[in-house]
């Protein structure tokens, strides 16, 4: 299974954040860190503050900070949200659907591994994607020049 461009953004920020220690870098700044677009990140860090998971500041003595809900937030969770609950494959969708879909065992299979996907990512937090050897390198991605 391959993630949005976005869910990878949005974990990776995540995890930026969990390392800030009590700074609270702007939105251009961890664009910056990660090397996307601004406006990606932009997009990605109001879903985010959506969820609950980051406080955005607009403004002088603003920036971005990792809530405590996001702190512990379930990767499964911030993964199933962004990629949303669609099937792997699209058996019914385009100019011409599948035609094995009334009896295909593919899509099942498919699904339950797509499940067990986002089962194995459920119990790991946001906390725990940050602790050593991650965190110490995400430290060192967000020091200034």
């Amino acid at each position: 299974m391959r993630l949005l461009r976005s869910t990878d953004l949005a974990l990776r920020m995540l995890m930026r954040l969990a390392v800030a220690g009590g700074a609270t870098p702007t939105t251009r700044e961890v664009a910056g860190d990660m090397d996307v677009p601004y406006t990606h990140a932009a997009k990605v860090v109001a879903e985010l503050q959506h969820m609950g998971l980051v406080d955005a500041r607009r403004g002088r003595g603003g920036g971005l900070a990792l809530t405590e809900r996001g702190r512990t937030a379930s990767v499964g969770a911030v993964v199933r949200a962004f990629e949303g609950e669609g099937d792997v494959v699209d058996c019914e969708g385009g100019a011409t659907p599948c035609p094995l879909s009334s009896a295909c065992r593919l899509r099942g299979a498919l699904r339950r591994a797509q499940e067990a996907f986002y089962a194995s990512l459920d119990p790991l937090t946001v906390a725990d994607m940050v602790t050593a050897p991650t965190g110490p390198l995400l430290l060192e991605i967000s020091r200034p020049s």
